[in-house]
C-alpha cells in the first residue's frame, strides 16, 4: 500500500475485541489514515431495513458501534468513522431509513464527544442511486433547526460510484460532470467512498486523472478504490493472497499505481478555501426533490440504555494504542504481477506525521526470478477464500482538501 502511493484506507467489519495496535501503528508510521466502518453483517451490528428498522436500532446495537470507537480512537491515525453504507440502496428505502442514518450518526458523535480524547469526524457511505443521491447528500447535511453544532449532521459524505468504466469511458458518459454540479454547493467533504467498475478488465483507472484533475478537485476530495484484496474472486482485488501466506499483485495494481504516480501531489494538497466559506443550510423539506424520500427531521430519539452508555462509557472498552514499529522488513514472499519475487521489500517509516504520497516508481517489475519458480512456491497454495464478511478488506484511498 505505501508503494502504491495511497494516504489513507477505508476499513469494513472490524472486530472492536482484537487488538489492532501493530496493525494500525504500522499505517501511522508510513503515513497512512485509516477511516473505520463502525457496521458490520453479524447480528445485531447493524441496522436492519424494513420492518425490523425500529427494533435493529437499540443499544444493543449501539453498544457494538461504541465499541468500535473505544478500539480505535486512541489511534492518531483515523481519519473518521462511517455510520452506515448503502443503508438507502432503493428508492422506498428513502422513506424510513433517513432519520435512523442521522440518529445513529447523533449517538456516535456525542459519544465521541463524551468519551474520546479528540474530536473524530463520522459521516457516511451512499449508493449511487441517483433517484435519491441528491436528496440523501441534503437530508444528512443539512442542519436541524439551522442549528450548526447539530450533532446528527453527517462531517462528510461518501460516494460508491462504479460509473467510469474502461477506456472509452469520458467525464460526460460517466455523469462526472453531473455529480461535481450535485454537489457543487456542497459544505462538507465529498469523495468516492468506493470506485473501480470492473465490467471492463483488467481495470485502467483513466477516472483517476478525472477525479484528481482541475474539473473536479474544486468539489471533490478523492476515492476510495475497490479494493485492496481480492474476496470470493470478485474480480474487485489490486492483490491476491494466498492461504500460505504469499501475496500477488494484479494487473489492476499496477494499472493504478501508474495513474497515480501522474498526479501533482503538491498541488493536490492545496487547500480548497471556498469550502472553509460555506455554511451548512437548514433542515427544510424544500432541500428534497424527490416526492419519496422523507422530507421531514423529526428524527428518533435514543433508544432506551443508549444515552447510559454515552455518559458513562460502554463496559469494559478495549482500547487500542499507538505502539513503537521496530520491524520494518516484509516477512512473507510477494509477488510483481509477473510472478517475479520482490525483493528487500520493507515499509519505510516517515517523519514528523508525513502523509504517503505517490513516489513515482513502480512496484511491478523491481521483482528478480528466483532459482525456485514462483508458481511452485505459491501456486501450490490456494487463493484466500476472503468472504465478503472478513473483517480487513480493505479500498485503497488518495484523499485531500479534507476540511472539516
Amino acid at each position: 500500500m505505501q508503494s502504491l502511493g495511497v494516504n489513507a484506507i477505508r476499513v469494513y467489519n472490524v472486530d472492536p475485541d482484537l487488538n489492532h495496535d501493530m496493525c494500525a501503528s504500522i499505517f501511522n508510521d508510513v503515513g497512512i489514515y485509516m477511516i473505520i466502518d463502525v457496521n458490520s453483517p453479524l447480528g445485531g451490528q447493524s441496522l436492519v431495513p424494513g420492518e425490523q428498522l425500529e427494533g435493529s436500532y437499540n443499544s444493543g446495537y449501539l453498544n457494538h458501534i461504541f465499541s468500535v470507537v473505544e478500539a480505535f480512537h486512541n489511534y492518531n491515525n483515523v481519519l473518521g468513522f462511517f455510520s452506515g453504507n448503502e443503508d438507502m440502496n432503493d428508492v422506498p428505502s428513502g422513506g424510513p431509513v433517513p432519520p435512523y442514518i442521522r440518529s445513529v450518526t447523533r449517538d456516535l458523535k456525542n459519544y465521541i464527544a463524551k468519551n474520546s480524547p479528540r474530536v473524530i469526524p463520522v459521516g457516511y457511505s451512499a449508493a449511487d442511486v441517483r433517484d435519491i443521491l441528491a436528496d440523501s447528500w441534503a437530508y444528512l447535511s443539512c442542519d436541524i433547526d439551522g442549528n450548526d453544532n447539530d450533532m446528527s449532521r453527517i462531517d462528510f459524505f461518501g460516494l460508491n460510484s462504479y460509473s467510469w468504466c474502461g477506456s472509452q469511458a469520458t467525464f460526460e458518459s460517466s455523469q462526472y460532470n453531473v455529480l461535481v454540479d450535485q454537489f457543487s454547493k456542497t459544505t462538507i467533504p465529498v469523495f468516492f467512498s468506493e470506485y473501480g467498475c470492473n465490467k471492463v478488465l483488467p481495470r485502467v483507472f483513466d477516472e483517476v486523472q478525472a477525479l484528481y484533475g482541475s474539473e473536479m478537485t474544486g468539489v471533490m476530495s478523492g476515492g476510495l478504490v475497490y479494493e485492496y484484496y481480492e474476496e470470493v474472486s470478485n474480480n474487485f482485488g489490486l492483490v491476491w493472497i494466498y492461504d500460505n501466506g504469499t501475496a500477488e499483485l494484479r494487473e489492476d495494481y499496477d494499472n493504478l499505481q501508474k495513474q497515480f504516480n501522474k498526479l501533482d501531489s503538491k498541488a493536490l494538497q492545496s487547500g480548497n478555501s471556498t469550502a472553509t466559506k460555506l455554511t451548512s443550510p437548514k433542515c427544510d423539506a424544500s432541500l428534497i426533490s424527490s416526492t419519496s424520500f422523507n422530507n421531514t427531521f423529526d428524527i428518533p430519539s435514543i433508544p432506551s440504555g443508549g444515552q447510559k452508555l454515552i455518559d458513562n462509557g460502554i463496559s469494559k472498552p478495549n482500547n487500542g494504542k499507538i505502539v513503537p514499529v521496530t520491524d520494518t522488513k516484509v516477512t512473507q514472499n510477494v509477488y510483481d504481477s509477473s510472478a517475479n519475487l520482490i525483493k528487500d521489500l520493507a515499509i519505510k517509516p516517515l517523519p514528523n506525521d508525513q502523509s504517503n504520497n505517490p513516489s513515482g516508481t513502480d512496484s511491478s517489475g523491481t521483482g528478480t526470478s528466483s532459482a525456485t519458480n514462483p508458481t511452485s512456491t505459491k501456486g501450490a497454495a490456494g487463493q484466500l477464500n476472503v468472504p465478503a464478511t472478513a473483517a480487513g478488506a480493505a479500498a485503497a484511498l488518495l484523499i485531500y482538501n479534507l476540511i472539516f
